[in-house]
């Protein structure tokens, strides 16, 4: 059981570094310019990975751009992945926006409100 969760772990690492390989230097679209994949979770059967994004911009307009793009170029990364990966079956690829990024930010906005606060 041990061995399986660390073949998800090493291959969601695998997959987030090749991503971000290919996105600077594989995929010509300009909405997916300035995208950083900041993690991946794959399923236990590895069939599905979903890939978290950010983005630089904070604008909504931005992040729909960013999540088209990606949308319309996860053909190009899927077969990219799966020319440089030794797996069996290339997983299928979800891409979400991660939040976690914006809401750390959101937080030490507050804090710092607090402290000029006191």
């Amino acid at each position: 059981m041990a061995d399986k969760r660390y073949r998800v772990g090493r291959l969601s690492q695998e997959i987030q570094k090749e991503v971000n390989d290919i996105l600077l230097k594989r995929v010509r679209d300009p909405r997916v310019e300035g995208i950083t994949v900041t993690g991946v979770e794959v399923t236990g059967d590895l069939q599905q990975a979903t890939i978290y994004y950010s983005i630089l911009s904070d604008k909504a307009s931005d992040a729909s751009k960013a999540q088209t793009g990606l949308e319309k170029s996860s053909g190009l990364i899927r077969s990219e992945l799966g020319s440089r990966l030794t797996i069996y079956k290339t997983p299928e690829l979800i891409f979400e926006q991660d939040r976690s990024v914006a809401y750390g930010s959101r937080i030490d906005q507050l804090l710092n409100d607090m402290h000029k606060r006191e």
